[in-house]
């Protein structure tokens, strides 16, 4: 099982790792700082360096077949040759960066809205999520000014791990009904704003939430009998 660097720092841009596998699914490090896509969150693209100064471009970040392993996508095959080969990942860190502070505003979304989430993405520069609501929400002004009011209080953001028992014993700290945090390795990652929301999360996230900038609801809409969609974009500069 890989080192994930991503989860206790999130701003680490690059690192020095070993190829531990290369085959027709990708290449696969012993230490990494991709996040590999899940929760939502997309996986990260950059570029692998050899020794020699040459890249390979990485496109993508998946989970592998193994439990914990860490899949980096080529944008062309590589050879098993490279297995052994010291490389230094490097992220491609803006997008990092925007993926951060959205997965981060999406934690404050779900503060506002009291509801169970039922599904959600982020992509770059924009997101949404999906609440177990039969009721019409709030119009979209409305929630637009009560996230930037979060956003501007600059709230810490910090994690903390629990084990599995801890997080069993506390379901209300898994707000997503779709997606389950990660159980069996005997410890769980939360994440908490402030004083108001700790909930189990494995994504990477801004250190304050001043760093988010301006948001906007862009639209709410209705997915079905009891499911209400609300997106989220950053506000024009």
């Amino acid at each position: 099982m890989p080192e994930l660097l991503f989860q206790d720092d999130g701003y680490l841009r690059e690192c020095a790792a070993s190829v531990t596998v290369a085959d027709e699914r990708g290449i696969q490090l012993d230490r990494t700082v991709f996040y590999a896509a899940g929760g939502g969150q997309p996986g990260d693209c950059g570029r692998l360096v050899l020794g020699d100064g040459s890249p390979i471009e990485i496109v993508d970040t998946r989970k592998g077949e193994e439990i914990g392993s860490v899949v980096h996508v080529p944008e062309s095959p590589v050879s098993a040759d490279i297995v052994g080969s010291e490389v230094t990942a490097v992220i491609d860190w803006e997008r990092r960066h925007r993926l951060m502070r959205m997965h981060t505003c999406m934690h404050l979304l779900s503060v506002l809205i009291k509801a169970d989430v039922t599904g959600g993405s982020i992509r770059d520069g924009s997101g949404r999520l999906d609440f177990d609501l039969p009721e019409p929400l709030q119009d979209k002004e409305h929630l637009t000014r009560e996230l930037n009011r979060l956003v501007e209080q600059d709230l810490p953001v910090s994690t903390i791990w629990v084990t599995d028992e801890e997080l069993a014993a506390r379901p209300e700290l898994v707000k997503t009904m779709s997606v389950k945090p990660p159980s069996g390795h005997g410890r769980v990652r939360l994440l908490a704003i402030g004083d108001v929301d700790l909930q189990a999360c494995g994504g990477t996230h801004v250190a304050r939430t001043g760093e988010i900038g301006a948001v906007a609801i862009t639209k709410i809409e209705k997915k079905g009998r009891q499911n209400r969609r609300v997106n989220i974009a950053f506000a024009p500069a």
